[in-house]
């Protein structure tokens, strides 16, 4: 190895050295704990998998798309710029354009490819696994994909978030032919002649991005955008007026923020709704999954374009929070923070709607409504066309809500400006993450915790809605001292939350009434389930990052 790629992958090392050694601290642990502990009596299941299996699947998956924005500098670039991402500093390093893109693709697709080689070592262990896992095509592809994002970060593009959308749109391509070969089960070589060419491929896009980007060539496509637009609007154009600051900011706010969630939606839906395409895809168990992975992509994808509300970069200058740029406009805290709870609404509103026209199309264009028709028939038939469209109206509803709880989750914490803070949240809940999948499976295996959890329900139900209102209160009195809301909005805001948790008690007592369900439970569920703390948290974190 030349002396540039052992100094590129000692700043790799040396910048990242914390997560990498508590990755391999995990590996280890796991394996010690697997083959000394466990033993080969107790195997890892993938099909269906079981809670042994999620301590690799999850932590793994988080490894890998950390590996992912590490070596395409995805970690300390601004996505959405229209130039490169490749760090500009290394530029001036006295080692040709080639090697500057070699040896981080090098390091990165040798790290993707480790990843999978090592986790296939701990998952084919004698005894381990209870179906055959491969070695090579996985971490050929694995390599690819990392390959092909930092080629496609590295470019530089006409427009402010381009890169993402053509990222996006590539990899899904990559995803859709690989699912395709998988599904008429292609042979391991023909999965290898897929995977393999792809690696030099993106080499040499992301040889040629390197060298635009180190002699400064960035394109500008906004003059044909213009010539377009110019084109399309006959009239005369009008200077944008706001009566006034708060519709200035929620307007900026949905130019800055508000289109990430929808533009996301409308790259993965129509994605995952070609399955409906695929011939042997037509019946009711394959078509409602499939509708059901479609109507989770908007909660999910909200919690990757929660940190676009709140954290780095905000303001265009990479301070947390927005500081200190937002600090001097002309608005309390407190409108600054309902611009971005109404940008939230209007952002989760244009998601759906897109959500609901990708689905009608797909179902209408690939002849699958008849299924959904027919089973929509059979449920009416059996609780009462009634009961039937208000359990459509729920399930669509609670989706809404769990789309848009998930936007404004993060809120209070990212509005703090505390970089610590915000990354110790996201370790929280990647260690949540990874720690659900088998403490459920455990559950769910264990009659003697099941019981206990159902004996002890009311005492947590307790304990949670007690929690829950305690802080409420306590935010309360600090935003009543604070001033940073009038008597008349804290006011009208418990109202309102109060008339939404009586609303969906109404419901969930109309529909789920059974002598087996206890009011307690969906009253405690009506509270639990309409936020209320984190919300009001937002303004209090806005004005001490805002004044510190």
């Amino acid at each position: 190895m030349s002396s540039a790629g052992r100094a590129i992958g000692w700043e790799f090392g040396r910048r990242h050295r914390l997560g990498l050694i508590a990755l391999g601290s995990y590996i280890v642990v796991f394996w010690v704990i697997k083959r000394l502990i466990l033993g080969p009596e107790v195997p890892i299941r993938l099909n269906p998998p079981n809670g042994l299996a999620g301590f690799i699947i999850a932590p793994v998956s988080i490894a890998f798309f950390y590996f992912v924005g590490l070596f395409s500098y995805g970690l300390s670039g601004d996505l959405a710029a229209r130039q490169s991402i490749f760090p500009a500093r290394m530029f001036t390093l006295p080692v040709t354009t080639r090697a500057l893109a070699w040896w981080p693709m090098l390091h990165g697709t040798a790290a993707a490819a480790s990843l999978w080689i090592a986790t296939a070592i701990l998952v084919r262990w004698p005894g381990g696994v209870d179906v055959y896992v491969p070695w090579v095509w996985p971490a050929l592809l694995t390599a690819a994909y990392l390959a092909w994002m930092q080629a496609l970060m590295w470019m530089p593009y006409g427009l402010p978030g381009v890169r993402v959308v053509i990222a996006a749109l590539w990899l899904m391509v990559v995803d859709v032919i690989v699912l395709v070969a998988l599904n008429y089960k292609a042979r391991e070589p023909v999965m290898i002649a897929i995977c393999a060419p792809q690696i030099p491929v993106a080499y040499l896009v992301a040889w040629y991005a390197v060298a635009r980007a180190r002699r400064g060539d960035v394109p500008d496509w906004s003059g044909l955008f213009a010539r377009l637009g110019s084109m399309v609007d006959v009239g005369p154009r009008r200077r944008k007026v706001f009566l006034s600051p708060a519709r200035a900011q929620t307007w900026f706010e949905w130019r800055r923020h508000g289109r990430t969630l929808p533009a996301l939606v409308a790259m993965v839906v129509p994605v995952e709704l070609l399955l409906l395409f695929i011939p042997g895809n037509d019946t009711a168990p394959i078509v409602f999954e499939i509708l059901f992975i479609a109507l989770i992509t908007p909660p999910f994808m909200a919690a990757f374009a929660a940190a676009a509300l709140s954290t780095a970069n905000t303001d265009g200058h990479g301070s947390y929070g927005g500081m200190p740029f937002m600090a001097t406009r002309p608005l309390t805290s407190a409108s600054l923070i309902a611009a971005k709870l109404k940008m939230t609404i209007w952002s989760t509103l244009a998601a759906w709607l897109l959500v609901v026209m990708f689905s009608l199309a797909a179902l209408m264009l690939s002849g699958r409504m008849p299924v959904v028709v027919e089973r929509a028939r059979a449920g009416i038939e059996v609780t009462g066309t009634l009961r039937g469209i208000t359990v459509v109206l729920l399930v669509f509803a609670a989706l809404f809500a769990s789309t848009w709880k998930h936007l404004v989750q993060s809120l209070c914490i990212g509005l703090t400006g505390r970089e610590w803070l915000i990354k110790s949240s996201v370790l929280v809940a990647l260690i949540a993450l990874v720690a659900a999948g088998p403490l459920a499976d455990g559950i769910i295996r264990n009659r003697t915790v099941q019981s206990a959890i159902w004996n002890g329900l009311p005492w947590i139900l307790v304990v949670l809605v007690a929690f829950k209102m305690i802080a409420a209160s306590w935010l309360a009195i600090r935003l009543y001292d604070s001033r940073l809301l009038s008597d008349r909005t804290l006011v009208a805001g418990a109202a309102c939350w109060f008339v939404t948790v009586l609303a969906l008690y109404g419901v969930l007592e109309w529909f789920a009434s059974s002598p087996l369900i206890p009011r307690y439970f969906l009253g405690a569920i009506a509270i639990l389930q309409v936020p209320l703390a984190r919300v009001s948290a937002a303004p209090l974190a806005l004005a001490w990052s805002r004044h510190r």
